[in-house]
């Protein structure tokens, strides 16, 4: 019987990601005596582990260089004896490599306990550059500042750029990105005044709740009314609240924040330039892009009367009667909540809603907002756009109707902020179509330099996966991890006035990707219990569609 890996484990004590490694081999060790033996090392205080692992050069006695410049906690390697004076045989990694070690002890037939089998090109990052810099992040958004601090975290010295390039209405907002500012966070605030009011009107007086007073005459209706300056005043200050946690965030942990707008001169060399016009240079070994994107604008005659989703939710005044332009879901959400709090909206769509979700769905959005008197023009853009009557607009449809509205707001794509990157100074080429950086494994063609989130080709526009990316490279940089972040079945909701939630592949994806006779859709309608007691509530169901494989196994393939 061959002898058990004998496994060390060192870190210090008061550390989580030391903690969970060590609790998770000596549970393996247990399960498994004769495969594995574990050795653990407390270290005490923190100082003490980096005086033993760093400034002692234990770490210097590997061949592996990722062990070399390793100097977060745990450190786990393989050894010939149980002593840790004893010459050290293997580099195992830290936390993450750590974990799917031990994940892949436990997989069945003959997978291999290794690491992942794509690697990273090699930057040329050392502990000893002369940079200014370990790690420099040019955007403030979700992805960037998750990927700032946690690099931070594992000791690098990072800095963090956030510049808010102001909309071509004037719109500008703090640090934090487009969701916390302009997105998800705004949005999400005021899709729920919008349920609130519609469930005040649907449902209240079937849960004997009485609200405001009924029409005299006519069918017995709750009045209410709704203050858009008081729901964006609050709006508002909860976002700025979350601005100012994230600059004390960054200040905790010892991330300087830069509020310059960044320009790369070469692939060591970052221009900075503040409000003010004031230039500046800084070097970094390495960098890190995730300065997001923006709205495209409406390419027409009059388009620059139109704003954006960047200014919709700061506009001081009610936006009143709204043409919302596009099929997105950003367009839909926003048609929805401005519809919900009783706006006159209409829709204009060149083809289908909701392009790339499942089509069954999306025609069922599509006709539920309608019922809640969303108006549609359908393969059906605006032309021309020209203000008449003070501030409002006229707008001449490709069908040459017309027609007047307070507020235009387009929602037609999106578009990565890479103009003034000086991408071209570092040899990174773009997507001319959505001026998106390609990337393998989050790094550019530029070894140095990596991307995350929206900026980055191929990945979905969503929040959580900005913040997860961001969270895996800095694993990947700066603690010795080699797992990289799985971008498939990855979950998405999207806020329209009955919402919807997906993940996997839609029907027709599946049908184009199996064949329809090799799949089985399985669905239902039902009433969702808290619409039963509401009359008004009868015209619509819930839906879900669960898409599957016809293999024994019947493997779920989408949502």
């Amino acid at each position: 019987m061959a002898s058990p890996q004998i496994l060390h484990i060192a870190g210090w004590t008061q550390c989580g990601f030391y903690r969970r490694a060590s609790s998770v081999l000596s549970s393996l060790a247990l399960l498994f005596p004769t495969k594995i033996q574990v050795v653990d090392h407390d270290m005490g205080e923190r100082s003490d582990y980096r005086g033993w692992l760093i400034e002692g050069g234990f770490r210097d006695k590997f061949s592996d260089t990722r062990a070399n410049s390793h100097s977060a906690s745990p450190f786990v390697w393989f050894g010939e004896s149980k002593s840790i004076d004893d010459p050290p045989k293997d580099y195992l990694g830290g936390h993450d490599d750590t974990l799917a070690w031990c994940r892949a002890l436990l997989t069945p037939a003959d997978a291999p306990m290794s690491e992942a089998t794509e690697l990273m090109v090699d930057d040329g990052h050392t502990a000893d550059h002369s940079y200014d810099y370990d790690l420099v992040v040019i955007g403030g958004g979700s992805g960037g500042m998750a990927a700032a601090k946690e690099a931070a975290g594992f000791g690098a010295k990072v800095a963090c750029l956030d510049f808010v390039k102001p909309s071509p209405q004037g719109t500008t907002w703090g640090l934090g990105g487009t969701c916390v500012n302009v997105g998800c966070i705004p949005k999400k605030l005021m899709h729920q005044g919008a349920i609130i009011k519609e469930g005040i009107h649907l449902d209240a007086e079937a849960f004997g709740i009485s609200v405001g007073e009924s029409k005299a005459d006519g069918p017995n209706e709750v009045i209410t009314e709704h203050s858009w300056e008081t729901m964006r005043e609050n709006v508002i200050n909860y976002i700025r609240g979350l601005n100012f946690k994230y600059r004390v965030k960054l200040r905790e942990k010892s991330v300087t924040y830069l509020n310059k707008l960044g320009k790369f001169v070469d692939t060591h060399t970052l221009e900075c330039t503040d409000k003010k016009g004031r230039v500046s240079q800084i070097t970094s070994s390495r960098f890190l892009v995730a300065v997001g994107g923006r709205p495209t604008p409406l390419d027409c005659e009059g388009g620059e009367l139109a704003i954006s989703s960047d200014d919709i939710f700061s506009r001081e005044k009610s936006p009143g009667k709204t043409l919302c332009v596009g099929a997105s879901y950003i367009s839909l959400e926003c048609a929805g909540f401005l519809a919900g709090i009783g706006l006159d909206v209409t829709v204009a769509v060149r083809s289908i809603l909701l392009r790339g979700f499942d089509r069954e769905c999306a025609d069922m959005i599509g006709d539920y907002m309608e019922d809640h008197g969303i108006k549609f023009k359908k393969q059906n853009l605006p032309k021309k756009l020209e203000k008449i009557d003070g501030d409002r607009i006229q707008v001449t449809f490709t069908d040459d109707t017309v027609d007047v509205f307070d507020t235009v707001l387009v929602a037609i794509g999106r578009q990565a902020d890479t103009d003034k990157l000086g991408l071209e100074n570092v040899g990174i080429e773009v997507n001319p179509k959505n001026k998106k950086i390609y990337t393998k494994l989050e790094q550019t063609s530029c070894p140095n330099i990596y991307a995350v989130g929206d900026v980055m080709e191929g990945c979905p526009e969503l929040t959580p996966v900005a913040i997860q990316a961001g969270l895996f490279l800095a694993r990947r940089l700066f603690n010795g991890a080699t797992e990289p972040l799985d971008y498939q079945n990855i979950c998405t909701t999207v806020f329209t006035p009955i919402e919807y939630a997906t993940v996997g592949l839609s029907e027709d994806d599946a049908i184009d990707k199996f064949g329809a006779e090799n799949i089985e859709v399985y669905h239902s309608s039902f009433m969702p219990l808290e619409w039963s007691l509401s009359n008004g509530r009868s015209g619509h169901n819930a839906f879900t569609k669960v898409i599957v494989d016809k293999s024994p196994e019947e493997n779920v393939l989408g949502i």
